[in-house]
């Protein structure tokens, strides 16, 4: 199957768009956990990560299919937090989660073909064959122009996986270029333009491509505009939560015409929604994810 047809398997499979982002933070981890460790280097704190993270795999496998875990976390440690990082994809795998890596990676040419083997494929060395990250979707910046956007897409065709392209996001700077007006058009416009035009050669059985665009619930006027304008473009929606991103907004575009079309993504608001002191984590988190699924529906 595409990437695309699983993706839409498994939003319409559970019901809701829910997608749990994955962003350890250390200072935020419960005590259990940190206080079990006997000192504090960059191989600890993975260790933690790898503990935490494992956790909220399990207390969400019930309600949700989707998952996206932010490189930048993992990458500060180093050789550790990359080690932790690639031991909780497989894990994401064998439980069945479709697992988007956040990198926002992109580069021309051949940079750009090992940014995306390394996401998606094997890397084959002599003959020999070693998983590296093997993730279902990434992230990816298109400020390059849309040749580096087609050499990703390319990639992710081979190996049934997808992209989603930064559009609009949810930062309050965004603006500051996104909405730049060119030719009476703002340039996040342009972007989807181009990624609909690649994405019409990347099609799923279920009428979506395999390429979606980043469009944040921060906006929720653009947000609302790109689905009227693309209404077969998947949707990849950050700022629920802790962003304060418009839920009225979303439920609008996901439920006004057919098949969602979207995954909405939460991160400090599920795996962060307790205090670190608090002995009944597991339960808030788990009560938090049910409570977000259930202001994303009807």
């Amino acid at each position: 199957m595409t990437f695309s047809d699983r993706l839409f398997e498994s939003a319409n499979l559970l019901g809701h768009p829910l997608c749990v982002g994955i962003d350890p933070r250390f200072e935020s981890l419960p005590d259990s956990i940190c206080h079990s460790l006997s000192e504090i280097t960059p191989n600890t704190i993975a260790s933690a990560y790898e503990t935490f993270c494992t956790e909220v795999l399990d207390i969400i496998h019930p309600y949700v299919r989707v998952i996206k875990f932010q490189m930048a976390f993992f990458e500060i440690l180093g050789a550790p937090g990359f080690s932790a990082l690639q031991k909780l994809l497989q894990k994401s795998r064998q439980m069945g989660f479709l697992t988007i890596l956040d990198g926002k990676r992109n580069d021309i040419s051949s940079t750009a073909t090992a940014y995306a083997q390394a996401a998606f494929s094997n890397l084959v060395f002599r003959g020999d064959q070693y998983p590296i990250w093997k993730a279902d979707a990434m992230t990816i910046n298109p400020y390059l122009g849309s040749d580096t956007i087609e050499t990703f897409a390319e990639i992710a065709k081979q190996e049934h996986a997808g992209l989603f392209v930064l559009v609009r996001t949810s930062n309050p700077g965004s603006g500051e270029f996104q909405n730049l007006i060119c030719n009476g058009k703002p340039l996040f416009q342009y972007v989807v333009e181009s990624i609909e035009r690649i994405n019409s050669t990347f099609m799923g059985d279920c009428g979506f491509g395999n390429i979606g665009a980043v469009v944040g619930a921060t906006h929720p006027e653009e947000l609302i505009k790109i689905r009227q304008l693309f209404p077969k473009l998947w949707l990849l929606i950050p700022g629920v939560g802790a962003q304060g991103g418009d839920e009225t907004a979303i439920r609008s575009i996901l439920y006004r015409t057919g098949p969602m079309g979207a995954i909405v993504n939460s991160s400090r608001g599920i795996t962060f929604c307790y205090h670190s002191k608090d002995p009944n984590w597991k339960n808030l988190i788990r009560e938090s994810t049910l409570k977000t699924i259930a202001s994303l529906k009807p």
